[in-house]
């Protein structure tokens, strides 16, 4: 019961030690403490991380948050879409902390844009998942029956890998008739077991003894383990082993080499012989210090076995039983306290880094945090950071072993446009370990600096007259930002030059900065004239400086003197009277002249150019100051008459002329009636020059309009034939016969009027009229002769007009003799034919009226006779179903499926007009022509009768009014 009471108060003494622990914790950004059962399966809810610490989940979203481990297992997951905190784990307390208590784990919550760090620390609750054990399942004592009353036998602790109430809390043993069970509590905790002898032994009434050892825990359910005693008795040996010293204490340093010798421990035995040999053992020790330490069984020394490592344990307890052969032994303690050295060089744990940051970023920003660990302890793992000094950066510490880098001045990215960091950790031991670790952080460019000319001001002179674009110079600005914001655009800013705004002066190119001129410079007008240039960077927002420009226009030479006296004027006549009595250098006058232009183009000089007497006057160089060479004489005529030219100094010169008129007299009279003769020769040269200018513009005026008037007649008259023939529907006939025979041998027209129509594929843009044919011995289609005067009626009225209606032709198609196309021969037709080719390119015989001749085939038409048919043909009628004398009654307009690919064969076919059908003769139909062709070829022309009525003239077209003309003036 004491155990149980004194077990609490520790406890309660530890938890108030934790408890002042945390309270001297430094303050973070935050903090959370949760408290779980070990043996808890995975996903098992630790807790609500977001809202403990007061964040919201979109938080731990967009700032990453991570859990960041020293270890290398993570039993905790973090759930960033819920917040919670769940067992990624399952966590063993015994594994994890073994005897220590509290048991718990800590890790840290990084969150990014701002970082933010949080600790969290985890409890982990023992639960009686383990039994007490025993090492050894059966425990062999050899006691001397001899043995006193109260002599004391060690036994082995039981080990329960719980803690607290869950741990061993009584032991017990049974039978109880000869021992009894005494618990002994340590300073570090634990407990010594002794069985204690109550009864003296008899080896005569009982050799051995078997006894039953429980141990217990507090837990519940309640869990125990159970080892049995075999105790043999044996006979006297009275005397047990008594270590030299009770308890050994000895300091190691780690890493000491194997086979050391830390102590030896020693115990005597006053008995002799082999009762009072001792032998040396560690029965109850754990596994690790078994395999750390090797004790010598015969002389007690204890040796290093193993690497000893201070991070691991600070010390061990070793019991080393001294034993003789008569079973008695003596326990004594070895102390072992491990020294730490300095064998642990520091490490750095990189945990956020940013590797470009803007350079407009305020002193102050974090751009990495790491972490910083050493294993040793005290001044061994006392670490020191240090980072390199040649940069604006500084080291703060945050949490325990974790450290910040932050601006410490403001960056600028055109000085220097990267640092090179490299982070120095340093501990204190002796000698001093260090590691380090380098990175690179970018300055990303800010737009921070405005372009900047070269020269604030700019002066470029510019000749006058110069031509629009003229390219005169270039600004140029430079810009210490990088990439768009170092993107420089030039710009005019408005402003007014003596009213007129300056880009009318002047244009700026905005890539390239070149100044253009708009329109040309006078220097007369403008001498210079100042504007401003902005130039502008791409960047947001963007940065702008401005420069000064002057154009300078300089002069040239490009206006001529003017004379100012003496004033040239046609009206009246200015002279000079020079006295007869003038001396050598009389100032006789003084030419007055300017010029606008300025410097040296307006220097100017005077000669004289002509003069009645050149040996008479001179004028001054610079001065223009004419005076007498010499003595005036009475042989010095009245009227003397000087041409005096004034030149400029510019390249090239200028000069004007001047006329002075110097009447060498001593009275007034006599000047006046020299000098109105000349004024009056004068005035008549000037009248007959403004007659011949005013005759000569007339001329031009008249040829003018005459030229325009004649080509406005061409061109409507070439309209109103365009328009003509537009609304034609003529086929293409590229050639057509120029004569034919008259079978019936009653035509008595000449060879002149017997025409073709030939048109090609661009007639209908082409003049064509038709004539009135003479002959009268076609018949109508429809074999009404008497209908014949009528229609040659309605032909002659209907000859300006072009129908555009297309008539079909009659059934009757059949034509007379002397109306039918046929071959030519001996006799020529005399009227007008044109024969037609259908699409198809077949052609029909002629009927059996039709004769075929046998002549010759004609030669090509000439261009005369090609004209001929073309007016000839124009001037059939559509409006006439009938043929009337000399034509075939043709319209104007046919089926287009005529073509240049058809050409007529005259020889044995018959077109029908305004049709596609073509009549062929059968064999004896063609005998029967070829017979009447050559009886018609035998018989002479007939004369005209008397009663016959003389055929209608056909109708005058320009061109045969023109040779009607020619005609009768010959």
């Amino acid at each position: 019961m004491d155990f149980m009471r004194m077990h609490a108060i520790r406890g309660r003494w530890r938890t108030l030690f934790v408890i002042l622990c945390l309270l001297k914790l430094r303050s973070v950004t935050g903090q959370a403490r949760y408290s779980i059962p070990e043996e808890q399966a995975e996903g098992f809810f630790v807790g609500n991380i977001a809202r403990d610490l007061g964040l919201d989940i979109g938080r731990l979203v967009t700032g990453k948050a991570r859990i960041i481990t020293k270890g290398g297992r993570q039993y905790v997951e973090l759930k960033r879409d819920k917040g919670t905190l769940v067992i990624k784990e399952r966590i063993d307390r015994e594994e994890l902390c073994g005897k220590r208590t509290p048991c718990s784990f800590t890790f840290d919550i990084i969150l990014e844009n701002p970082i933010q760090l949080y600790r969290v620390t985890v409890e982990v609750v023992d639960i009686n998942d383990n039994s007490p054990c025993f090492p050894q399942s059966e425990i062999n004592l050899k006691i001397a029956e001899n043995a006193a009353v109260g002599t004391r036998f060690s036994l082995a602790n039981a080990a329960d890998l719980d803690v607290a109430i869950n741990d061993i809390q009584r032991y017990t043993l049974k039978p109880l008739n000869y021992f009894k069970l005494e618990v002994q509590n340590e300073r570090n905790g634990g407990n010594v077991i002794e069985m204690v002898l109550q009864n003296p032994l008899d080896r005569e009434k009982e050799e051995s003894h078997t006894l039953m050892l429980f141990a217990s825990d507090g837990g519940e359910p309640h869990r125990s383990g159970t080892v049995r005693i075999e105790i043999t008795v044996l006979d006297t040996n009275d005397n047990a082993p008594v270590c030299t010293q009770p308890v050994y204490k000895v300091d190691v340093p780690e890493n000491s080499p194997a086979e050391t010798l830390i102590t030896t421990v020693s115990a005597n035995d006053a008995d002799a012989g082999l009762n009072g040999y001792v032998t040396y053992s560690t029965p109850h020790i754990t596994k690790e210090e078994n395999q750390l330490f090797n004790v010598n069984v015969k002389t007690g020394e204890i040796k290093i076995a193993g690497r000893l490592d201070f991070e691991k344990s600070k010390s061990y307890e070793l019991n080393v039983h001294a034993s003789d052969h008569g079973g008695f032994t003596d326990t004594c303690k070895v102390i072992v306290n491990i020294i730490d050295e300095n064998d642990n060089i520091p490490t750095i744990e990189l945990m956020s880094f940013s590797q470009s940051i803007p350079e407009d970023f305020p002193p102050g920003t974090t751009v990495a945090v790491y972490n910083v660990n050493d294993e040793d302890s005290d001044v061994n793992g006392v670490v020191k950071c240090s980072i390199n000094t040649d940069v604006p950066f500084k080291i703060e510490s945050s949490l325990t072993g974790y450290y910040t880098i932050v601006t410490e001045n403001l960056l600028d990215r055109e000085s220097v446009p990267e640092y090179n960091l490299t982070i120095t950790v340093s501990d204190q031991g002796s000698p001093s370990l260090s590691s380090s670790k380098n990175i690179n952080v970018k300055i990303a460019d800010v737009n921070d600096n405005p372009p900047k000319f070269h020269q604030s001001e700019y002066s470029k002179t510019l000749p006058e007259n110069n031509s629009p674009g003229f390219s005169v110079f270039a600004v140029s600005a430079s810009d210490a930002d990088w990439g768009q914001n170092a993107r420089v655009s030039y710009f005019l800013e408005e402003k007014e030059v003596n009213g007129v705004a300056v880009s009318s002066f002047v244009s700026v190119n905005s890539e390239n900065g070149v100044i253009h001129a708009v329109r040309s410079f006078d220097y007369e007008q403008i001498k210079y004239f100042d504007f401003n240039v902005t130039a502008r960077d791409s960047g947001s927002p963007p940065l702008s400086s401005v420069a000064t420009v002057r154009i300078l226009i300089q002069d040239q030479n490009d206006n001529a003197p003017q004379v100012l006296y003496p004033v040239q004027t046609g009206v009246s006549l200015l002279a000079e009277m020079v006295p007869r009595s003038a001396e050598v250098g009389y100032l006789v006058t003084k030419v007055v002249a300017v010029d606008v232009d300025s410097g040296q183009n307006a220097w100017l000089s005077y000669q004289v150019h002509k003069a009645t007497d050149r040996a008479l006057f001179e004028v001054g160089l610079h001065n223009g100051e004419i005076r007498t060479v010499r003595q005036v004489t009475d042989k010095d005529a009245v009227k003397q008459r000087l041409t005096v030219v004034v030149e400029d100094n510019g390249q090239p010169s200028r000069s004007a002329t001047v006329i002075v008129n110097v009447a060498v007299a001593d009275s007034f009279p006599e000047v006046l009636s020299e000098f109105t003769d000349l004024s009056m020769h004068d005035k008549e040269y000037n009248d007959k020059l403004t007659f011949y200018l005013v005759l000569a513009l007339a001329v031009v005026s008249f040829l003018f309009v005459t030229c325009l008037l004649l080509i406005i007649t061409v061109k409507v008259y070439r309209w109103r034939q365009s328009r003509v023939l537009y609304h034609s529907n003529l086929p293409v006939i590229p050639y057509y016969p120029p004569r034919y025979a008259d079978t019936l041998g009653t035509g008595t027209l000449p060879h002149v009027y017997n025409y073709e129509v030939c048109r090609t594929t661009d007639s209908r843009k082409s003049d064509m009229k038709n004539m009135q044919a003479m002959s009268q011995s076609l018949v109508s289609v429809d074999g009404a002769d008497a209908d014949t005067p009528h229609d040659n009626k309605q032909m002659l009225g209907g000859f300006s007009q072009m129908s555009t209606l297309q008539k079909p032709p009659n059934n009757d198609w059949r034509f007379n003799q002397g109306a039918r196309p046929g071959p030519s021969g001996p006799h020529m037709p005399y009227g007008t034919h044109i024969r037609w080719t259908p699409k198809s390119g077949t052609r029909a015989a002629g009927g059996p009226e039709v004769a075929m001749g046998t002549g010759p085939w004609p030669q090509p038409p000439t261009e005369a006779e090609q004209l001929q048919a073309l007016m000839a043909a124009a001037n059939v009628s559509e409006a006439s179903g009938t043929l009337g004398p000399g034509t075939m009654g043709l319209s104007t307009r046919y089926s287009p499926q005529f073509t240049l690919q058809h050409v007529p064969d005259y020889r044995q076919n018959v077109y029908i007009p305004g049709s596609t059908a073509t009549l062929t003769s059968n064999p004896q139909q063609q005998q029967q022509q070829q017979a009447m062709a050559q009886q018609a070829s035998q018989q002479a022309l007939p004369p005209p009768q008397p009663g016959q009525p003389e055929p209608p003239k056909a109708a005058q077209t320009p061109a045969s009014k023109k040779k009607s003309t020619k005609k009768e003036k010959k």
